[in-house]
């Protein structure tokens, strides 16, 4: 934990309805303990972290606000770049330029993982981005280089090297990838991490199994449990409601002895919570668990 918190920028991702945004936010309130200052960066345009953490700076990155920003850093002209940016054909340039939204997205994201942010906005020790779910998240992290070797010379060039190159160095940028104890979102976090490792060079830091339910009983009582004499249907029902949580808790976490086998990454699981909705009770115990796990 230690060592990831004490990067610049801390990438969350993984498969949609993991569990990613509540990580993001756990990890912010464990660097917040620490005594570092956190900006939680939100991509989807959510509220859900303010409201659960108002203590924590948190920036909600809009992309065309970011395309607004970015043209005036371009152009050193707020009155231009104005002008420019809300032409119809500037708007439409854009839209046609693949990756140009991830591109001035993660743009944006890195400049607020500054010690001087050119935005003007505080400078804060660690920078968490909760990131789309891994198709796009990687989308996003390729966007950079993508846009490296296109533009060779000129601004946008020299703009999107210096944050491919904060992206790929590992003392600066750390990726977490949130995954699930099912097939599915097993099988996609081992690609993702391939790709990563193949598209860019880029190491995953920690891969975190969440909601995983736990083991409550051992060989000897499972079988007590099947043989047991039930004297009422109520009885009944707790005996085959207990060996139904037993049955999926050893599914789960032959899932993630799996997905340990097929990557190179650190895994770490949490422990599903039994609350309709996560509050900030239980986001806070969520964070212990983590900084004793990483």
């Amino acid at each position: 934990m230690a060592a990831l918190l004490d990067k610049r920028l801390v990438v969350v991702t993984g498969k949609g309805g993991a569990g990613k945004t509540t990580v993001a936010l756990a990890l912010a309130l464990a660097a917040v303990r620490r005594g570092k200052s956190v900006v939680l960066c939100d991509v989807t345009g959510q509220d859900r972290i303010s409201q659960l953490a108002p203590e924590l700076a948190t920036v909600s990155v809009d992309p065309e606000r970011a395309k607004q920003e970015w043209l005036r850093y371009q152009l050193k002209s707020r009155t231009l770049a104005g002008v420019l940016g809300g032409s119809n054909l500037f708007q439409y340039l854009t839209a046609a330029a693949p990756g140009l939204t991830e591109l001035v997205t993660i743009g944006k994201v890195w400049d607020l993982a500054q010690l001087e942010p050119r935005s003007g906005a505080p400078a804060s020790d660690l920078a968490i981005l909760d990131a789309p779910a891994t198709g796009h998240g990687l989308a996003m992290l390729r966007a950079p280089s993508t846009y490296a070797s296109i533009a060779r010379v000129g601004p946008v060039g020299r703009h999107a090297e210096r944050i491919d190159a904060f992206l790929r160095d590992r003392s600066q940028t750390g990726v977490v990838t949130v995954a699930l104890p099912e097939e599915m979102p097993v099988n996609e976090t081992v690609e993702f991490e391939r790709a990563l490792d193949r598209e860019l060079g880029i190491a995953i830091d920690a891969i975190l199994v969440n909601a995983v339910h736990p083991v409550r009983f051992r060989p000897p009582e499972v079988e007590l449990l099947r043989t047991a004499s039930s004297g009422t249907a109520v009885t009944q029902a707790a005996l085959n409601a207990a060996l139904s949580e037993h049955t999926r808790a050893r599914a789960e976490h032959a899932q993630v002895r799996r997905l340990r086998r097929a990557v190179t990454a650190p895994v770490a699981t949490l422990p599903r919570i039994f609350e309709p909705e996560l509050g900030r009770e239980q986001i806070d115990l969520l964070s212990a668990d983590l900084e004793r796990k990483l």
